[in-house]
Order: structure tokens, then sequence, then C-alpha cells
């Protein structure tokens, strides 16, 4: 058989290919000839095609079939064949092949073998490669090497050593009295690797952690000899003696100071030097820099110390190198939470970064912008952050906008101010704000009531301008709605007031219908804007003709609005000027559950908690449309959904003040549905002192084996009876009956009627909506005797 090609001439030969194709079908011819060399047991030339089936490898060709040639060559006696066979075990094998098993003994021979360099194969193919099994086998060969006087072995057994405890970590203990005179080696590689196999175990182990603190003072004086020592050509790199030897002291250094004085006070005044006399020309001596930092934010270190660190990260703002930028940005908003003042002092520089065309720097800059905005630079670094919103791209946006609001909320210096901060926003950036803008917004406008008359008419001239920025149209048609009598009269005090007619802002709110740039949520919001204007507005003729109209709309949310809002024209008239009446000033509610949905006078708003799960309607008066659809009118009244207030919210509130404390009385509980596997009982108590309100808690439970989610009970009883339904216990009713929701359900009954209640339960089951309607006419007389 001819002798094969050499590994030289196959590479030469694959780089003339000139397609994919031309290169697959070369090594397939040469990957065939290697099979049939292997199957003849051919010796000679064993290594070579190895060797090139490596390439191959490289290449992204399999190679599987040569795993057992390369335990072939580890066995021979040549250190030819055994480098190759070594590089192919770390190539191509793996512990996921039960074949590395078969190599253990042969690295036990090599870890004992009379030639170093042969040892150092078998120490780095088991610190590479080596099984959890095949440490556990050979840790006492490699703890032997730590202890040999052989540099050159000592720093391969150091890191195989790593491997070995990283593999199984109960052997650690064994390492720890080769670790003893390890530092105190005159060869660099040997401290190297020995600095790295000490972090590993500090790592790893808070007793080890604990042991190792002692070699802080050695430690210190390694690194003061690096730093102090002249010119070293083996070791200097780019003026810098051993930069790596000096980033891995420096991150022990970090982990023995953590939250340990003794050890942070003795590394304090070197850490000092190294940040006073390391050069900074160049990028070794950047990276040196970097991690001195680092370690300085992480031990226990002095106040001054720390302000030279962020000095350091304010220098590397103004380097020229990216990596560096985006580096200092990044370790200043690690740092900007504890040494706030320290960072402010870069706040010029960091706001420049802002300008920077790439964009990894441009978020870091952002991020760490808002982080220094308080109450004393609000004014300049919204001024700035503005500015960087309008010409930002759009990725930025959204977390820009929000950025601004959390902001000007917290440190708004007046009202005036944080409501035209916001009205910038949306003009600019409106439609990347999030969903919970508008609410948030609503209720800030709702409790400036000395800025009501300027904010719509800011809001006004704002929809003159521009109707594209949906969540700005929102607010600015709630606004309208609930201060348009304010507008048409002129009443601004802050700014000249313009003169506008009632038709004027009705043919805007009208615009807003037919604009193909509205979302049907916009609509939703006009709608209910000029509904509410039909109390505040002569022109009630007008109003009743667009509702009217909408009663037909394709859009099935617009339609029911506009059904049921012609159904208070015309069936409660009497009840129109008390449903539409102007909210009242909204308490901030502080839970962490979803979205509690306080209906006064007919009118509905979420609170500014960020619902878990939102109402799928979010424009005002969505829970009254449910109700309303539900009840169909024939006298009957919604429910009032509410927490509990510590006082009346509002004159139509009186409802409220009736509510007395709970005392429990034997009404004994009934079934209120039974369907579909979801059960509704109701239990009975008696309010005291007032002997006509009843409280019902329903208790829904599950029999299905899916739960049932986004799950809503709503009620409605005749008009003579006045109801609340306070929050549920959850949305979630589970599965089996593991569990229960429970509600409270107050009644006043000041006439003593039986009690007649309509329910309609909506839920998701098994990915599929639920809608189901329900009449409860059994109430026990007790109930509402």
């Amino acid at each position: 058989m001819p002798a094969p090609i050499r590994l030289r001439e196959l590479i030469r030969t694959i780089r003339t290919a000139r397609t994919q194709a031309e290169e697959r079908e070369m090594i397939q011819k040469e990957c065939a000839a290697i099979r049939s060399s292997f199957r003849e047991e051919d010796n000679t030339y064993r290594c070579r095609n190895v060797a090139k089936l490596l390439y191959m490898h490289m290449l992204g060709y399999p190679a599987h079939f040569g795993q057992l040639e390369c335990l072939k060559l580890i066995a021979s006696q040549k250190f030819t064949d055994k480098r190759i066979g070594y590089l192919g075990a770390m190539l191509l094998l793996d512990e996921r092949q039960d074949v590395h098993l078969l190599m253990t003994n042969c690295i036990k021979n090599d870890l004992n073998h009379s030639t170093q360099y042969v040892q150092g194969l078998a120490l780095c193919t088991l610190g590479c490669m080596g099984s959890s099994e095949m440490c556990r086998d050979l840790a006492g060969e490699v703890e032997k090497l730590l202890k040999t006087s052989n540099s050159y072995l000592r720093k391969k057994a150091a890191l195989c050593a790593v491997h070995v405890i990283r593999k199984v970590p109960e052997l650690m203990e064994m390492f720890l009295p080769a670790t003893k005179n390890l530092l105190s080696e005159k060869n660099h590689g040997v401290l190297h690797t020995s600095v790295v196999l000490l972090t590993e175990m500090c790592e790893r182990s808070p007793d080890m952690l604990a042991h190792f603190r002692k070699l802080v003072p050695q430690l210190v004086r390694i690194l003061k000899n690096l730093i102090m020592s002249g010119y070293s050509p083996e070791h200097d790199v780019s003026g810098i003696s051993d930069p790596f030897l000096q980033v891995r002291i420096l991150r022990l250094l970090r982990i023995l100071g953590k939250s340990d004085d003794d050890s942070s006070e003795a590394m304090n005044d070197i850490l000092a030097q190294v940040a006073t006399n390391t050069e900074t020309s160049k990028n070794v001596g950047n990276a040196i820099l970097y991690e001195t930092v680092l370690t300085i934010m992480d031990i226990k270190s002095e106040s001054g110390l720390r302000v030279l660190a962020i000095n350091i990260l304010g220098r590397f703002l103004l380097n020229n190198d990216k990596n560096i930028r985006y580096v200092a940005l990044t370790s200043l908003l690690k740092t900007v939470q504890t040494d706030h003042n320290a960072v402010q002092r870069h706040r010029s520089t960091i706001v420049d970064c802002l300008k920077d065309l790439d964009v990894s720097i441009k978020r870091r800059a952002m991020e760490l912008s808002f982080a220094l905005v308080n109450g004393n630079n609000i004014r300049g670094m919204m001024k700035e952050l503005l500015y960087f919103l309008d010409s930002c791209d759009p990725e930025f946006k959204a977390d820009c906008a929000s950025g601004v609001f959390l902001a000007a909320e917290k440190y708004a210096p007046s009202k005036r101010w944080h409501i035209d901060t916001i009205m910038r926003v949306l003009t600019t950036a409106g439609s990347y704000v999030r969903d919970d803008s508008v609410p948030n917004l609503i209720q800030l406008i709702t409790n400036s009531v000395e800025m009501h008359a300027y904010t719509v008419q800011r809001l006004y001239k704002a929809l003159l301008d521009d109707i594209s920025q949906q969540p700005l149209v929102q607010v600015a048609s709630w606004c309208i709605g609930e201060y348009g009598d304010l507008l048409v009269s002129g009443q601004c005090e802050e700014e000249e007031p313009i003169q506008v007619t009632e038709d004027e802002v009705l043919d805007v709110l009208e615009g807003l219908l037919v604009s193909n740039l509205s979302t049907p949520v916009t609509r939703g919001y006009s709608l209910t804007a000029i509904m509410k204007l039909s109390t505040r507005f002569s022109s009630v003729n007008r109003i009743k003709k667009v509702v009217s109209i909408y009663g037909s709309s394709i859009d099935v949310e617009l339609q029911q609005r506009a059904v049921e809002y012609n159904a208070l024209f015309k069936k409660y008239d009497h009840m129109r000027p008390a449903l539409l009446e102007r909210m009242p000033i909204m308490e901030k509610t502080a839970t962490n559950g979803p979205t509690e949905i306080v209906q006064t006078n007919g009118e509905t708003e979420p609170s500014v908690v960020e619902p878990k799960h939102p109402p799928p309607v979010t424009q005002p008066a969505n829970q009254a449309n449910d109700l309303l659809d539900l009840l169909g009118g024939n006298d009957v009244v919604p429910v009032i959904q509410t927490t509990l207030p510590t006082k009346p919210a509002s004159a139509g509130g009186e409802l409220l003040d009736l509510l007395g404390d709970l005392s429990l009385s034997g009404i004994p509980p009934m079934i209120a549905y039974n369907k579909n596997g979801l059960k509704i009982d109701f239990t009975f108590e008696r309010a005291n002192p007032n002997p006509n309100i009843a409280v019902i808690t329903i208790h829904a439970s599950n029999t299905t084996e899916a739960d049932m989610t986004d799950f809503v009970f709503q009620a409605a009883v005749p008009k003579t009876f006045q109801l609340q339904l306070l929050s549920p216990s959850s949305n979630v009713v589970p599965a089996l009956n593991q569990g229960t929701v429970t509600q409270v359900i107050r009644v006043l009954n000041p006439q003593k009627q039986q009690l007649r209640m309509r329910i309609k339960l909506t839920y998701t089951h098994k990915g599929s909506p639920v809608q189901d309607l329900a009449e409860v006419n059994n109430f026990p007389p007790q109930s509402w005797q």
C-alpha cells in the first residue's frame, strides 16, 4: 500500500478546493484511505493519519472513528506518537464516551514517567478532559507532582489540580499541604498557576478562604515586587512586569479581602500603589487598573481609596478605546448606589457618552444617567435625557421614556414641571411608552387640582398639532372629557388662555373617532369623552347623535359603549349627571397584586400599580360597560368593586359610609352556581351595628383537572339595593379542589326586600375563554330580613 500523503500536503490540497462540495469530496476520499489504514493496523503511519484526522475535525467533519487509534498512540513508547495521541484524546474524547476510561492506566503510567515532557502531556490531558472517575483515581499522582521541585511539572500539576477540584470538590483537602510552599517559588509560571489554584479553593470552600487569609501579606509582597522590579525581558509586556500574574493576584486579594477588615487593611496600601504607579498609556496597564478598581470596590477599603478607584473609571470614560469606556460605565453603574457622590463628579462625562455612536455605550450611559438623577440635578439631567430621547434610536425610546417617568415621579420639583415633562415624553416618544403610562398620567393630572385648566389647554393644543402618538391622544381625550368646561371657559392662569368653542372641541374628538391613526382603545377614550361632555356642554343633541351613530359600529367594543350610553340617555337620564361627574382625587395604592379598579359614579380608573393580569380593555368605564351589558336595563344597578378606603371617595360614595364592622351570624350557606366543574358557594354574615347590611362571601372551587385562570366574578342587584364587591383573594381557581377563591360582597337592603342577584362569570379554562350568566333568587330569608 502506498504511503499516505503528509498533513502539509493535505492542507494544501484542501485549500485548493473552490467549492464546499469539492472540499467535501476531498475529505471523504482521504477519510476512506485513513479508515483502510486503520483496518490494516498500519503502525507506521498511524500518527500521520490521526494528525490529518484532527485537522479534518477542526474543519467540522466527523472524526469519531479515530478515537481508539488515539488510545493506541498514547500507549506507544514514542514521544511523537504520544503527543499526537494525547492531542487527539483532548479533541475527540470527553466524559460522555466510555472510551476515555480506557486511557486511565496509560495516564497513570505517564504521570510516573521518567521524562518530564511525557508527564506534562499526561497532566495536560487529565486537566483538560478528565472525568470525575479519572480524577479520583489519579489525584494522588497529581498531588505528588505538585510537591516536586521541577517548575515545569509544578505549574502543570497546579492547573491539573484545579480541574480535579472542579470535578471532585471533596478532594480539595488532599492538595492543602502541597499549597504551603507554592507562593515561595521564584518561577512566574508556578506562581501564576498557584494563584489560580488558591483562587479556586477559596471560591469553593469558606474554610479554605479563612485558612488562606493568612497568605495576604505574602501576596502583597509578591505584587509589590512586581510593580517595583526593574525591566525583565522574560516577563515584560509593554513596559509592565508580568501583567497576567498581577491581575491574578488582584483577583485573589479581592476574594480574600471581601467582608474581612484585617485582610482589607493589609492590602489597602499596595492597592493605592498599583492604582497610582501603573502606566495607563497601554491597554495592559488599563487591564491592571480595572482589576484594581474591582478589588477596591469589593473589599472593605478606605473612602479615599474608593474615590481614587472611581476617578480611575472617570479617566477610562475619556479613553478612545470603546471597550474601556464600556467597562468604565458598567463598573460605575455597579458602584453608583454605594458611592453616589464620587460618581456624581463625573456626571458631565457620563452625559457626553449619550452622544457616542456605539449603541452599547449609549445604553450603559443612559442607565447610569438615570441612576445619577436626584432632587438637586433633576432639571439639568432631564433636559439632557429628553434631548437624548428626541434623537436616539427607536430601540432606546421605550427604556428612556420609562426612566424619565420614574425619575420625574420621584424628584419632580413641581406639579407643573412634572406634567410638562411627561407631556414632552408623550409628544416625542408616545408610541414607545409603557402601557401603564396613560393611567399614571391621568392619576397625576387628577390629583393636581390647581393644574386642571392648564393641563387640558396644553393637551388640547397638542391634539391640534399631532394625533399620531396614541398614549398622548388617550390622555388628552380623557382630560377634555373631564375638564372640557374649563377649556371653553378660558380659566387658565398659568399661560394665556385660548379661545375655543364647544363645537370646536367636539369636532376634534369626532375627528379622533374617524381617524385611521386612532386605535380601538383611543376611539373608546374619545367616545367616552364625548359622552362626559354631555353634562359639561350645552350641545347635548349633537352628542346624542354622535353616540347613536356608533351604536352600529363594526368595532364591538365601541358599539357596546355607544349602546350603553344611548341607554343612559333614554332610560337612565336622571342618573347621567351623577354617573358622569368628575373623577375624585385618586389614592395611589401600594399593592403587589392585580390592578384594583375603583369605580365611582359609573367611571372606572385603574390604579398605577402594573397589573399581573391586565384587564382586556384599559380605557375608563370598561367595568361599568360589562355590568350594563350583563344587566341589560330592567331596574338594576351595577356593582361597586373597590378596596375599602378610610373615608368616602366622592359625593357618590355615600354607600361606603354605611358599611359597618363585620360580625358572624348563623345563616346557612347556599350553592349559587354549579356548572362545568366550577362551584360558587355563598356564606352569610351580618354587619354590625347596621342590620340593613348583609355580608356575603363567595367561595369558588374547581373540580376539573386544570386551573381556571383570569377568573372574574361580577354581580348586580335591583336598584332598591346597593351593592359593593371587594377584591378577590386570587384570579386563579386551583384544579381538583386544591383551594378556593374568596370574594366579599356587601349588600345594603334598607327596604327589607327579598334579595335577587344576577351574576356573570368569566375565566379561562384549558386555554379557552369561558363566560356564563346566572340568576340567584333562592337566598335564605335570614339574609335579607
